[in-house]
């Protein structure tokens, strides 16, 4: 059996980090269904085509939310985190070989991480790109791009209003946690507070606020 593994919002901050894994016999029917990397897909695609991984691979996902990466942040880089989770879901399938789209500048590395958290024993093939290189990698980038952008929008309902897509390159990201951090005097629930994004305009809040006050 193999294993592909792959992440949805590494960057964002606002929102979980979601990391997928898909297990098959064989990458024959994802080929057939057609899976390429999430970020050459439209949004539908997506949908219809993570319906269909489900149907034919195993599929075990992890989402770590905004506080639980903040915590994990003290005392670890994101690389070690993402090392670690993927490990986790590759111990749960126990493949013989698993295929992971490497996080780190040093692919090598990235492999080495993965594997010293491994209790089965797979073979891990770590790559950049590996979501557009292996079949079994896109169908779980699909799967978490999904899920990632499900979560998202759950938390605009929750919160009323739009927050765009979570990136610091989205204005409307960014016009929303400005708003509500000059509303509330706090970032909004689903922030990663660690993010220099978030403590940069927090800074930015406090210095405003000084300055109505001592005016």
């Amino acid at each position: 059996m193999i294993c592909g593994v792959d992440e949805a919002g590494r960057g964002p901050v606002l929102g979980p980090l979601v990391i997928c894994a898909v297990a098959i016999e064989s990458d024959e029917k994802l080929r057939a269904l057609g899976v390429k990397d999430s970020k050459q897909l439209t949004a539908r695609k997506r949908e219809e085509l993570a319906l269909k991984i489900r149907k034919v691979a195993k599929v075990e996902l992890i989402v770590l939310d905004a506080a639980y990466i903040d915590s994990l942040r003290n005392l670890n880089g994101l690389n070690e985190i993402e090392a670690w989770k993927m490990a986790e879901l590759i111990n749960i399938l126990g493949p013989e070989v698993a295929f992971v789209d490497a996080a780190d500048a040093n692919e090598k590395n990235f492999a080495k991480m993965v594997k010293s958290e491994l209790k089965c024993n797979a073979k891990i093939i770590s790559e950049h790109k590996a979501d557009q290189n292996y079949p079994v990698v896109s169908a779980a980038s699909i799967i978490a791009k999904v899920t990632r952008d499900e979560c998202i929008r759950s938390i605009e309902l929750e919160m009323g209003e739009p927050i765009g897509s979570g990136y610091t390159s989205d204005p409307v990201t960014v016009a929303f946690l400005q708003n509500y951090i000059k509303k509330h005097g706090e970032c909004p629930p689903h922030t990663r507070e660690s993010w220099e994004t978030a403590k940069n305009l927090m800074m930015l809040n406090s210095l405003k606020t000084l300055d109505s006050f001592e005016g």
